[in-house]
């Protein structure tokens, strides 16, 4: 069995940043990613970005690119979300995700098995 913890979230000004983590106890397979998805109130949940565990090889939504960038920490099963530029729009509930995702599929919700609690980031205007 896998868990994932997420931890970083918090209350932020436009413009400002924020670190979340993720860390997965239990094993993992092969083509592991690991991501992040988010839900805002009153929207449905939505991709975010995702990275493969193993090639390093990373997904963006066209709407944080340029602002966001993943990372992995490969000997301490923690995946990095680095947030800058945040905007209101960004405020949502950033869920943790992992599975063994193909690269055609990164950014589908339904593939991934295993998924976190969520991590509040409220961006203030």
């Amino acid at each position: 069995q896998v868990q994932l913890v997420e931890s970083g979230g918090g209350l932020v000004q436009t413009g400002g940043s924020l670190r979340l983590s993720c860390a997965a106890s239990g094993r993992t397979f092969s083509n592991w990613s690991m991501g992040w998805f988010r839900q805002a109130p009153g929207k449905e949940r939505e991709f975010v970005t995702t990275i493969s565990w193993y090639s390093g090889d990373k997904r963006y939504a066209d709407s944080v690119k340029g602002r966001f960038t993943i990372s992995r920490d490969y000997a301490a099963n923690t995946a990095y979300l680095e947030m800058n530029s945040l905007k209101p729009e960004d405020t949502a509930v950033y869920y943790c995700a992992a599975g063994s995702v193909s690269m055609a599929r990164m950014k589908e919700e339904f593939d991934y098995e295993y998924w976190g609690k969520g991590t509040q980031v409220t961006v203030s205007s």
